[in-house]
């Protein structure tokens, strides 16, 4: 089943999931190094980007190396969810437009923005035919499996997407209610593989290669969509290809390799946002996720989460693998 976009391997994508403060410029292009085949950027609000909010337009921001990406709009109004599509289009002209209907925080839903938007049908419909109608990009949608327990009808929702026009559908199967608590649903993936006609995209719960692997092997999604276990760990792209290819997956780096990943990484970081303080102590999060797992990883992440500039990572990285071994 193809996809609206070109991709590299079209039998099964590997995408990175939109996450807020995390699926940034430098993080995206790492994950592309390390073969995910399609990036997302987090969440964008349409009223911010119509009233030229700067956090706003500074999320669709996006280099050319970072395609095939989708830019990820949020709201509640149709108009202005048509709009929002429209200036992306014309200023940002990314590959595809993605609408989220699944995020589940307070901030967004109270709004009806979000997974709030899943306790009307026909609200969702609305949203995706005024986007569609306003650009001519691909429209793709990321779902919950409904607002709550009473509310949970995966396919339906799906449906109603299709029908609308949505062009991709990614299903994380939890509802709204739940959260990120319990198990992901993966048999609700299978049972929207099973009743569209468009690619579907599955997420929730992949944290390993192996995990990866699992979910096409139950579901025969089109994609998977990793989130939090890309965290610090971009190489699970690689390691799920390989399992996908038939191959033995590649070791995952040791402390030297990884440190390394995570200097290019800050690198990048320092050329798209500049050498200021403030990089530094939004990178932190990196660093730390980086050492997980490490001997010694609790004291390495409190030295890496008091750094004011980037160039006191290295030094902390060097101290932490002797002078016998140097950062390659």
């Amino acid at each position: 089943m193809r996809f609206p976009y070109s991709v590299e391997h079209e039998d099964v994508s590997l995408f990175l999931a939109p996450m807020a403060g995390v699926s940034e410029p430098p993080f995206r292009r790492v994950c592309r190094s390390f073969g995910a085949d399609v990036v997302v950027s987090e969440f964008l609000s349409c009223e911010g980007l119509r009233r030229g909010v700067k956090s706003a337009h500074d999320g669709a921001y996006f280099t050319p190396k970072e395609r095939p990406i989708g830019i990820q709009l949020y709201g509640s109004d149709p108009e202005g969810m048509g709009e929002a599509a429209a200036l992306v289009t014309e200023h940002y002209r990314p590959d595809f437009i993605d609408i989220n209907f699944g995020c589940p925080v307070k901030k967004v839903v109270r709004r009806n923005g979000g997974s709030g938007c899943l306790k009307d049908l026909g609200l969702v419909r609305s949203i995706i035919l005024a986007v569609r109608e306003a650009t001519a990009l691909p429209v793709t949608v990321k779902i919950r499996s409904g607002w709550d327990e009473t509310m949970r009808d995966p396919v339906k929702l799906g449906l109603a997407c299709q029908s609308a026009g949505a062009q991709v559908v990614t299903l994380h199967p939890r509802t709204r209610a739940q959260m990120y608590r319990g198990a992901a649903q993966w048999g609700e993936i299978a049972a929207l593989v099973q009743a569209l006609d468009v690619p579907v995209v599955g997420n929730g719960d992949i944290q390993t290669a192996e995990d990866a692997l699992r979910m096409h092997q139950q579901t025969k999604c089109a994609g998977i969509m990793i989130a939090r276990g890309s965290f610090g760990n971009p190489w699970i792209f690689t390691q799920t290809r390989d399992l996908l290819d038939g191959r033995a997956p590649r070791p995952a780096p040791g402390p030297a390799e990884r440190f390394s990943v995570a200097l290019n990484h800050a690198k990048l970081a320092l050329h798209i946002q500049g050498d200021t303080r403030q990089t530094a102590l939004e990178f932190r999060k990196h660093l730390g996720w980086y050492t997980r797992g490490l001997p010694g990883a609790a004291e390495l992440r409190r030295r890496l989460h008091q750094i004011e500039r980037m160039a006191e990572a290295d030094r902390i990285f060097r101290e932490y693998l002797g002078p016998e071994r140097a950062v390659v």
